[in-house]
């Protein structure tokens, strides 16, 4: 066991765990943010997908090790402050984007950096950016819409 630091959300924090412990058990477990679901825990779906000092990372296969001293970004930070949503999860709603939303956070954490890096995405963008997200429910053309729209909003 060990003390490792870091920023979830805009609040310091200190878990007492292994460092070895992947970083979605520590979010979901310890901090008790049960936004990041737990999907394959081989890095393939990108349903647990966070940012880490602002990169998509998958969390089922990220040690903790890897946040000590970092800011981690879960679904559950991305709206504003005021609680205002997001211009991604503001047009996942308008395009009506979930089936049964279990990949929906994975899925906004990868939209959201892909808007931060690009915001005026092609079709081609769009599909290399979130290539690595799965939807067994197969809304991805929804998917790819509310990206658009979030993007000109």
């Amino acid at each position: 066991m060990a003390q490792t630091r870091f920023t979830v959300n805009g609040e310091d924090r200190a878990v007492e765990t292994d460092p070895s412990t992947p970083l979605l058990w520590v979010i979901r477990e310890e901090l008790k943010l049960t936004g990041t679901k737990f999907g394959c825990g081989i890095a393939q779906c990108g349903a647990c997908t966070v940012h880490l000092d602002g990169t998509p990372v998958r969390s089922c296969s990220t040690p903790l090790a890897a946040a000590e001293g970092a800011e981690v970004t879960t679904i559950e930070g991305v709206a504003s402050e005021d609680g205002t949503r997001h211009k991604v999860q503001a047009a996942w709603i308008e395009h009506q984007v979930p089936q049964c939303g279990y990949c929906q956070s994975g899925q906004i954490m990868s939209a959201v950096a892909l808007l931060r890096d690009n915001p005026n995405p092609t079709d081609e963008d769009i599909d290399t950016a979130m290539r690595g997200n799965i939807c067994r429910c197969g809304a991805y053309g929804r998917i790819r819409a509310a990206i658009k729209s979030a993007a000109s909003a």
